[in-house]
């Protein structure tokens, strides 16, 4: 009898740890999802560091000038610049014209002045917009898939709004406008409000979140950007009822109210709107309308997985680039008129190890450059713009350590447990319930976001603590250079 039971014990022993070494077997190892061959595409780098730490002293030597100088400077700055972009938006210029440096010269140039005179931040603002619409205007007439065209418009679109915020992070809180309004689109699409703005059925929402992979999704591509997310909106046109059609990492894709929208915390929302001067939406001016009842119908039809893989061109899975450009492509428009590319192995390979095996795709941060569609109005969360832009000089200086081997990893004796508790949350998704591990994300997966979160949290806190002995010590907020610098250290860079 007790040698029948010692038997089973060890039998029942033995099948357990056959399980858990099965458990332990590692999944492909990401690298194996790089391309190797040659990219043709080259991630953007400004490589003007000296230039950036002449802009702090210059903020320094404006803080000391007489007022009434300093005004008359940025007046005959932002005159400058107002000239200029009247006279190329008459014009149909190349890319590659020398206007466009110029006109970037200045934006920088006069930021250090603004950001030391809060009275004119709204005249630069307002130029800023201004300008950013005219050069999308201007890229109607350009190739998107051409590195020249892509370039400058991304240093001026994202050089620009880098720009201002340096200088609202510099300005006092109540001199911060939350909404800054762009350009009153027409359109016949169904209206209704949202965070004071007039939006329109079939507009595009760019946002922000404030967890650390939507840093990384932000910056990690070859054009580096602010956004993280998309959502389509569709308004009733009966009720004027708002509808968020999105796709997110836990729940697939899903429709949302404005309340719940806005509950996922948003650091800044940006508003664009197909231009009405599209032929299609000539043809068919309800065309947006259309494209957003259409992805509404589908989200409500049943259940639309996420798609880690971040194929746009598989419809079976969204990511929530794809909640946006899959409705608009059946309707004859082609969003995402530039593609993103993902070029450096080091991003490739931590990616891969999240679930993406398509480098070349739709971005969420890439959509601002798209020509076809205009700036609206962007909304920003002024209390955590500081935090924001810390994210992204952490995800930075993580991205570098990726490109020289930094892995994202995990101790080997958790495998079995993550496995375990990813079968779990199967269980609970069958029955429409959120896991602990997201569908379709494995547990290896899980366990790699588990490390990059915690590496990524534990740097933020480094750099906060040098911030506030920054700010003692200088009395004005670090640039984005000088943050960059911080996380590096904080990384042990």
């Amino acid at each position: 009898m007790t040698r029948s039971l010692f038997s089973s014990t060890g039998k029942a022993l033995g099948l357990l740890l056959l399980v858990y070494l099965a458990l332990l077997i590692p999944d492909r190892d990401p690298s194996a999802f790089v391309q190797t061959a040659p990219s043709v595409k080259t991630p953007f780098a400004w490589n003007q560091d000296r230039f950036w730490e002449q802009l702090e002293t210059a903020f320094i030597a404006a803080r000391k000038m007489d007022s009434v100088v300093r005004v008359a400077t940025i007046q005959a700055s932002l005159l400058e610049l107002s000239r200029d972009v009247d006279r190329f938006d008459a014009e149909t210029l190349s890319p590659t014209d020398s206007v466009f440096r110029r006109i970037e010269g200045i934006v920088f140039r006069v930021s250090p002045l603004v950001a030391a005179t809060p009275s004119r931040f709204i005249s630069y603002a307002g130029e800023l917009l201004w300008m950013r619409d005219a050069v999308k205007r201007q890229a109607q007439r350009w190739d998107m898939n051409s590195l020249e065209a892509r370039t400058t418009l991304y240093r001026l679109l994202y050089g620009s709004r880098s720009a201002l915020e340096e200088v609202m992070l510099q300005l006092p809180r109540e001199e911060v406008m939350p909404l800054m309004a762009g350009v009153d689109e027409p359109s016949a699409c169904p209206a209704a409000s949202l965070l004071g703005v007039r939006i329109r059925s079939g507009d595009v929402l760019l946002s922000r979140g404030g967890v650390p992979t939507s840093a990384l999704i932000a910056r990690g591509n070859d054009f580096p950007g602010y956004f993280s997310h998309v959502a389509l909106v569709h308004v009733d046109p009966g009720t004027q009822f708002v509808t968020l059609i999105e796709s997110h990492i836990e729940r697939g894709v899903t429709f949302s109210t404005p309340g719940e929208y806005l509950h996922d915390r948003k650091l800044r929302v940006l508003v664009l709107r197909l231009r009405h001067d599209l032929p299609a939406v000539r043809k068919d001016p309800l065309l947006p309308h259309r494209a957003a009842s259409d992805a509404l119908a589908s989200a409500r039809s049943g259940h639309i997985p996420y798609d880690f893989a971040m194929d746009y061109r598989d419809t079976t899975a969204l990511f929530c680039s794809e909640v946006a450009s899959r409705p608009y492509r059946k309707f004859g428009i082609e969003l995402w008129s530039g593609l993103s590319h993902i070029s450096t192995p080091g991003l490739q390979r931590w990616l891969a190890g999240f679930g993406v095996r398509t480098f070349t795709t739709q971005q969420p941060s890439d959509l601002e450059y798209d020509p076809q569609l205009c700036i609206v109005a962007e909304w920003r969360d002024p209390g955590t713009l500081l935090k924001d832009h810390i994210d992204d000089a952490v995800t930075e200086a993580m991205l570098e350590g990726a490109e020289r081997g930094d892995e994202l990893a995990y101790a080997w004796y958790e495998l079995p447990i993550a496995r375990l508790v990813r079968w779990y949350s199967m269980i609970l998704n069958t029955f429409g319930e959120i896991g602990p591990i997201p569908e379709g994300m494995s547990a290896t997966s899980g366990l790699r976001h588990r490390t990059y979160t915690a590496r990524h949290d534990a740097a933020v806190a480094g750099v906060k603590e040098n911030v506030t002995a920054f700010v003692r010590q200088h009395g004005y907020q670090p640039p984005y250079w000088r943050l960059l610098a911080m996380a590096r250290k904080a990384l042990g860079g």
